[in-house]
């Protein structure tokens, strides 16, 4: 009997799960910059920037960021520690298409690679920084794919994982309104695609929260982990140190 895993609310073989991401992704990338724009009022650029602040990139470090989609965070790092040393990957060719030429137009020709985040096509302690922003929810198997970039970091490396989280419980009922209506309808009209906006809702819902991704880090093998709730939990940013 095969395995199942969720893809939003909906049970589905895990060997299912990567081609219906890649679908979603495919379907939003023309408009996935505009969307994220409008669907968190600009706070998503705010997160980002957290996030570049924390890692504080020094020159020459070796930079992989996985699931980069249309490149924000490889971009900052491209012009933090030179484009020579960051790497970009994305499961997804049109994603990836986007953040490299978007990296192009801004003068960072980074290198991109297509592959898998839970199989990443990278030596042992290649790394001095991993990051994934909004793609850990994505991936069928979280633990395999943390395991991958704790195995890519060289000791003393850190990586940074910022994701949708579990939000302060006062939020909770107006947070789910504008994600199950609001949402799906912002979708529908700008990005022409309810489907895919309705399954960001959910997978969210089912990503692990903070304290229990906390957990996955240490188990991956990181030490130090710690994570910071941003916009009351609607994001949290979790860093751990490879040792």
């Amino acid at each position: 009997m095969s395995k199942t895993t969720h893809f939003g609310f909906q049970e589905v073989p895990e060997t299912e799960k990567s081609a219906r991401v890649r679908e979603v992704f495919a379907s939003v990338a023309p408009r996935y910059d505009i969307m994220n724009d409008l669907m968190s009022g600009g706070m998503h650029r705010l997160w980002k920037k957290f996030t570049v602040d924390l890692a504080n990139v020094k020159p020459g470090e070796k930079v992989l960021d996985v699931a980069s989609g249309s490149g924000d965070l490889a971009m900052a790092f491209a012009k933090a520690s030179g484009a020579a040393n960051v790497w970009q990957t994305d499961i997804n060719e049109a994603m990836l298409k986007v953040g490299r030429n978007r990296l192009i137009n801004a003068g960072q020709a980074i290198l991109s690679v297509l592959c898998d985040g839970e199989k990443l096509p990278f030596t042992s302690e290649s790394f001095d920084l991993v990051t994934v922003a909004f793609g850990l929810r994505n991936m069928t198997h979280k633990e395999i794919a943390l395991a991958e970039m704790t195995r890519v970091l060289k000791p003393g490396g850190r990586l940074l994982v910022l994701e949708f989280s579990k939000v302060h419980e006062l939020l909770k009922k107006p947070y789910d309104f504008y994600s199950f209506n609001l949402l799906p309808l912002m979708g529908k009209y700008v990005a022409k695609d309810e489907d895919s906006y309705r399954y960001l809702a959910e997978s969210i819902r089912m990503h692990p929260d903070q304290e229990t991704l906390k957990t996955m880090l240490e188990t991956a093998g990181l030490s130090c982990v710690e994570y910071f709730s941003l916009t009351a939990g609607v994001v949290a940013l979790h860093k751990g140190i490879k040792l």
